[in-house]
């Protein structure tokens, strides 16, 4: 009985320790996990707070680089603008140069033109002079005879027909001063009834004038094929003369530049042209009359050289403005895009070019017409 006891009780003591050992098990366990919960917890907030100092940092990076790349861009936004404002005044500064360029040219040939009614004037004034003191010497003689009177009124009819040319050249030379001023003033864009066969020849003349003035050796042959109904009162059409002479004038300059500089490199050579032939720089300019797919009526004003031609590559840039193939100094790269612009927005008509490299260059302009109401 007592041994049972004596087990039982140490049954119970076992079991109680087994608890207690079990128990402690698992509160070291408890508390283990309690402390690497903790422990994660910690190691999160101060990720957390790593992270944060991280991003604020970088904030701050980008917000400077921001601010830098905004001052950048600034400066170069003023930089941009100021630029724009100089090309703007480049462009203006090229643009009147051209004009002064073409009005240059123009004044050149006026002079030049000037001097041949101004001659006349002077030479027959002169004359005049010298016929009526040789009449006074016939009036002082007294008894004339019948063969004085007739020689005095031979005096007086050369002096008549004098007086005729004087002012016939006077008058010329008052045209010329005249175009030379219309030609000088601003356009405002107003048209009024114009001979374009007078207008035309008018220019052609005074650009071959023109170059003459400025080259002694210059020399080319000018042709004319001009439709004579555009000469008649009826034939006058509503076109802005003064820009459409400053078109022309440009045309021509452009073709008698292309004939030199051919003769000069075939001079050069010591060769002919093409066809075996002494060469004979020459331009042609020829209006007429034309119909439109519509059977509208048009004014066709071709200008054509035997010079150098142009190349497909340049044949594309000819009216891009500032693109020249004159050497520097020769030339703005502004004619023909103002002319172009002329043409096309101030008159509503068309200008193209046609050409051959090594024979010759053609600039047709098409205009419509707008007869004088």
């Amino acid at each position: 009985m007592y041994l049972l006891q004596i087990n039982t009780e140490g049954r119970v003591i076992i079991g109680i320790s087994a608890m207690v050992l079990l128990f402690t098990s698992f509160l070291i366990s408890f508390i283990s996990s309690q402390r690497k919960k903790m422990q994660y917890h910690k190691d999160i907030q101060e990720a957390y707070s790593r992270e944060q100092q991280a991003l604020t940092l970088q904030n701050e990076l980008l917000e400077n680089r921001v601010g830098e790349r905004t001052a950048e861009l600034i400066e170069q936004k003023e930089a941009l603008e100021n630029s724009i404002i100089n090309l703007r005044a480049t462009q203006l500064q090229l643009i009147q140069k051209e004009k002064m360029a073409s009005l240059g040219e123009l004044t050149a040939g006026i002079a030049h033109e000037i001097q041949n009614p101004l001659n006349f004037v002077n030479n027959f004034s002169e004359v005049n002079n010298e016929l009526l003191h040789e009449m006074t010497e016939y009036l002082n003689k007294e008894n004339l005879t019948a063969t004085g009177k007739e020689n005095i009124q031979n005096i007086v009819d050369m002096i008549t027909e004098n007086l005729i040319k004087i002012t016939h050249h006077g008058k010329r030379a008052d045209d010329i001063v005249k175009g030379m001023l219309l030609h000088s003033r601003s356009s405002k864009g107003e048209k009024e009834p114009t001979d374009i066969n007078a207008i035309a020849w008018e220019y052609f003349r005074l650009s071959y004038h023109g170059l003459r003035a400025k080259d002694k050796s210059f020399n080319a042959t000018m042709k004319t094929d001009l439709d004579e109904s555009l000469s008649t009162p009826e034939g006058k059409v509503n076109v802005m003369p003064q820009e459409i002479g400053r078109v022309l004038l440009n045309l021509f300059n452009n073709a008698f530049y292309s004939v030199t500089e051919k003769n000069r490199l075939l001079l050069e050579d010591n060769s002919h042209d093409i066809l075996g032939k002494p060469y004979q720089p020459t331009v042609l300019l020829s209006t007429k009359k034309v119909k439109d797919n519509s059977h509208n009526e048009k004014i066709e004003i071709r200008v054509r050289d035997n010079g150098m031609g142009i190349s497909q590559q340049v044949m594309d840039k000819i009216f891009i403005p500032f693109f020249t193939t004159k050497p520097s100094g020769q030339g703005t790269g502004l004619g023909l895009s103002l002319s172009y612009d002329i043409v096309t927005k101030g008159h509503q008509g068309e200008m193209k070019a046609e050409t051959k490299v090594g024979e010759f260059t053609e600039f047709i302009i098409t205009l419509p017409i707008e007869y004088p109401h």
